[in-house]
């Protein structure tokens, strides 16, 4: 089979006109960004929100392997699954973040014969909203340490500044430093975090946002640090709201690409689902659900992650719950859960490993990381459908154990995804059931449960998505998660969502633990106030909110011939 890049420069692309022409939105409607790419103008967003709401698809996981689990190829294949059927339907996904890009992961446009296109476009700068979205956050940081500098007019006290910078690459070195060193012209010496951008709270409120007012309003409630009276100090306190929103006022409007086979795809805002919600924007799946009748929207990570976040952050702002879930699998993430492929959720396994057959530790990982996965999903009381992602070392024995499984721990529907080689066509089974689900919702009145109140306070939030979605018996607050909440509650900002930070890779927050962990202490480290984007991160174990590169970056191998083409990149 050619390489996603092969696949991708072999492809003959429709003007972007025609494909904006399939969602009722004319050449007068978007802004052009290049061969291939636009942006909607935001008077075509206004004047469709009365229209008829279409069918919401969320599409999440098992806990990932190191190897991906497919679960965007899903999300493409099964978007151009739903148009090959008839269906008027579009994919919501995030932009990539280049940190994973040259770190481990490569591309994060699909896969094979399931990809968005521009291709290698999207993988890099794209539209430069992830970039807007780091000078954005880093404004802010100017303007806030310029303020130190100038004379400190409102008394804010350096110690207990909380506002990172950020910058979008995986760099372990900045996670502590120290800035204004040199002597007083070179401004006020204070210790400094970096986050990736992908975990901003600048991206986490572009997400979130309604429109410009609403993202005006959220930047300014950003709570910076605090001054020696102990108030909270905000963006808007020291003039930074305004200019931050200026800086916005593009990647605010979602960005229209196409999949390999012309059908439209959105992709917009990018934030990671272990460190921040993981869900793209609201105003992407809000317009996308006023221009077609089926919308396929992706959440990162397992559904312990991006899925629980869709539910209690996203559609909390959004108030558009799901009308049908779909879980992504593979077989050999059923293998390593059940043991099959050794101990620990961060190893990789061999070729030839994921190429020897051993149905029984697929049925053991079904039965207990995929149950779980499923189990968890049905407190929604949305449909749940279990989607198969074939791979070529795939046995049958081992897929219909699989299936099998599935049924048994009540999945509406179970089938398998050929996607990745088969394109639409190789979705045709999964966007049935899809489909069927979703009218089934639909004609039983779109029934919605999530897991709390969210007048709930955030300790009381943080244990139910523990016990109820993780396994845990208990949480443990430590030292500073404790001073944390103090402070939180002082500020009456504790009624707000939660955020987990956690591993991927298991239930727990320890990413050895594969299967379905339980009656395990969840240690929650430290909170992080995110009032401008309305939730609390809850920073679980050794979790980090800037990346490291691995032993290998996969951008050692990347390059550019004599003619500017990429080399050695996106496989």
């Amino acid at each position: 089979m050619p390489s996603d890049l092969d696949i991708a420069r072999a492809a003959n692309p429709l003007p972007i006109e025609e494909v904006a022409w399939k969602l009722g939105l004319g050449v007068e409607d978007i802004s052009p960004k290049g061969s291939g790419v636009a942006k909607i103008k935001w008077d075509a967003i206004k004047s469709r929100r009365e229209n008829p709401r279409g069918a919401l698809i969320l599409v999440t996981s098992v806990n990932p392997t190191p190897f991906g689990e497919g679960k965007t190829v899903t999300t493409i294949g099964l978007n151009q699954g739903l148009n090959r059927l008839g269906k008027k339907a579009v994919c919501v996904i995030r932009e990539p973040s280049m940190g994973p890009v040259f770190g481990i992961k490569g591309g994060a446009a699909g896969g094979g014969y399931s990809q968005v296109l521009p291709m290698e476009e999207i993988n890099l700068h794209f539209t430069g909203d992830i970039h807007a979205v780091s000078a954005a956050h880093n404004l802010c940081s100017a303007l806030l340490d310029n303020h130190l500098h100038q004379g400190n007019e409102l008394n804010i006290d350096p110690s207990r500044i909380i506002w990172p910078r950020v910058m979008d690459m995986n760099d372990r070195s900045l996670r502590n430093s120290a800035i204004g060193l040199g002597g007083a012209l070179n401004g006020f010496a204070r210790e400094e975090r970096f986050d990736i951008t992908a975990a901003s709270e600048v991206m986490a409120i572009l997400a979130l946002a309604s429109d410009y007012v609403d993202l005006r309003k959220r930047l300014g409630q950003i709570v910076l640090g605090q001054n020696r009276d102990g108030h909270p100090v905000k963006a808007e306190d020291i003039g930074a709201a305004g200019p931050m929103a200026i800086l916005l006022r593009d990647a605010l409007m979602p960005n229209l690409v196409q999949t390999l086979e012309g059908d439209p795809a959105f992709i917009h805002a990018g934030p990671f689902a272990n460190i921040a919600h993981g869900n793209s924007s609201i105003i992407a799946d809000a317009l996308a659900l006023t221009v077609s009748d089926y919308v396929v929207t992706e959440a990162g990570f397992g559904s312990d992650m991006g899925a629980e976040k869709a539910i209690h952050i996203k559609t909390a702002a959004s108030n558009v719950p799901p009308d049908c879930i779909v879980v992504n699998v593979t077989v050999r993430s059923m293998k390593l859960h059940g043991g099959g492929l050794g101990a620990g959720g961060g190893r990789r396994p061999s070729a030839d490993e994921l190429a020897t057959e051993n149905v029984d530790a697929v049925g053991h990982g079904a039965k207990t990381n995929l149950d779980r996965h499923i189990q968890n999903m049905k407190r929604f009381k949305v449909p749940v459908v279990v989607s198969v992602n074939r791979f070529p070392t795939d046995t049958e024995a081992e897929i219909q154990e699989l299936l099998s499984c599935a049924h048994a721990s009540g999945a509406n529907y179970a089938v398998v995804f050929d996607g990745h080689q088969r394109g639409g066509a190789g979705a045709a089974e999964l966007a049935t059931v899809v489909s069927a689900a979703c009218q089934d919702h639909l004609a039983n009145g779109r029934p919605f449960e999530p897991l709390f109140s969210p007048k709930m306070k955030i300790v009381e939030k943080m244990l139910k998505i523990a016990t109820q979605m993780y396994g845990a018996e208990s949480i443990d607050l430590r030292k500073q998660a404790l001073r944390d909440l103090k402070l939180i509650e002082n500020w009456k900002y504790d009624k707000l969502a939660v955020c987990m930070a956690k591993t991927q890779y298991s239930f727990s927050h320890e990413a050895q633990e594969l299967g379905a962990p339980s009656g395990f202490t969840l240690p929650i480290r430290e909170l992080r106030l995110n009032a401008g984007a309305g939730f609390v991160v809850a920073v679980c174990g050794a979790m980090m909110t800037m990346p490291g590169l691995p032993k290998s970056p996969a951008a050692i191998d990347m390059d550019m011939d004599e003619d500017g083409n990429q080399t050695g990149i996106f496989g």
